[in-house]
């Protein structure tokens, strides 16, 4: 029984990152006006011959969303993605 609480466990852990993924997207989905937003700011970071994946973008991103770095970084790809394909 330990063992299968193990597993269980396990698997559930797995499947947390997968959740948040989904969630990010369906916030940047239902969020264009947001999303247009951080495209005006990845522009102006860009305009200064900084990098959307830069550190410094990243942190941007990660505090002005209250995002870990990973999940703010995956969060920029998908509105870079959808929104704003021009942003380097």
């Amino acid at each position: 029984m330990k063992s299968f609480l193990f597993l269980l466990f396990l698997f559930s852990n797995s499947l947390s990152p997968v959740f948040s993924q989904s969630n990010l997207l369906e916030n940047v989905k239902k969020n264009p006006k947001e999303a247009a937003n951080l495209c005006n700011k990845l522009r102006e970071f860009n305009s200064k011959g900084i990098s959307a994946s830069s550190d410094q973008a990243i942190d941007y991103v990660s505090n002005k969303k209250k995002l870990t770095p990973v999940n703010a970084e995956i969060f920029s790809i998908l509105v870079i993605d959808l929104y704003c394909p021009d942003i380097i």
